[in-house]
């Protein structure tokens, strides 16, 4: 991982949008301050997309997807995404210009059994990993489940590849965010979300312009992210995952969290708008 300030200005100068984790990449202690929306902010008013990317449910993203200045968050890893953006053309509904529109890559079927299963494995979980329990914004979650290990509890190191395990063993995907463990069915993870959100919102191929776009986050559910994108930024407080990841960020911040992200769209817009 190289500094920020390595990161070429001819390379910066060619990015056309930024995919962001949200916990830790852009919170500081479980809230995001106005100065990191406000960094948002600026890399709109630069004209570059702004999309997060995140493993937290869509329920918990309405409130942030409706006040940030972002085109779209994507969800539940991948699985779902909310836009103000007329989506009439892309998906094929009829939501006003300006509404608040919910899209799913799962058809509301697949959905409906996918949810019953995984509601089983959640039970399954708490009851054979000690000191297990389903993450607290679970009861917005529509398309996978979330065990918390650092949020509002803990769990040790051995406990974490338990549940990895447990949800692996019943046919899931599972991924470990700095704050959950998440699990689900279907073939959707971030970066297919990534591509997926940009035909649903531009129409265009994201595979043809992965150098133009740059990944922020913070941990080992990010490497996926890390090793797709040619730009990618780690916040600085990756390094307590560092052993962990295959695939590291190219940059990283500074600082940590918020501010390191700050510092990203600094460097980023600053120059965007010369």
């Amino acid at each position: 991982m190289r500094p920020l300030l390595d990161w070429p200005e001819a390379d910066r100068r060619q990015i056309i949008g930024v995919f962001t984790d949200i916990d830790d990449t852009l919170t500081t202690e479980g809230a995001v301050p106005q100065s990191t929306v406000s960094a948002l902010a600026a890399l709109k008013a630069a004209g570059l997309h702004v999309i997060p990317i995140t493993g937290r449910p869509v329920g918990w993203s309405e409130p942030f997807a409706a006040a940030w200045p972002v085109d779209a968050i994507v969800a539940e890893n991948g699985a779902v995404a909310l836009s103000f953006r007329n989506q009439k053309c892309a998906f094929g509904n009829t939501e006003k210009p300006g509404a608040l529109s919910k899209i799913y890559q799962q058809d509301a079927a697949t959905r409906a059994g996918n949810f019953a299963r995984m509601q089983a494995v959640a039970a399954r979980i708490v009851r054979e990993v000690p000191g297990a329990m389903v993450s607290q914004d679970s009861v917005g979650r529509e398309t996978d489940i979330a065990i918390d290990h650092s949020e509002f509890t803990h769990l040790p190191s051995d406990q974490i590849a338990q549940v990895v395990q447990i949800m692996q063993s019943e046919g899931m995907n599972a991924t470990v965010s700095s704050i959950h463990i998440n699990g689900w069915f279907g073939d959707h993870n971030k970066l297919a979300g990534a591509r997926w959100i940009v035909w649903a919102l531009f129409g265009r191929d994201l595979s043809l312009e992965m150098d133009r776009w740059v990944y922020v986050g913070d941990s080992t559910n990010d490497q996926l992210m890390f090793g797709a994108f040619a730009h990618s930024v780690g916040v600085a407080n990756i390094r307590r995952f560092e052993s962990e990841l295959t695939h590291l960020p190219r940059y990283i911040t500074p600082s940590e969290r918020g501010q390191g992200f700050e510092e990203f769209a600094q460097a980023l817009s600053t120059l965007a708008t010369q």
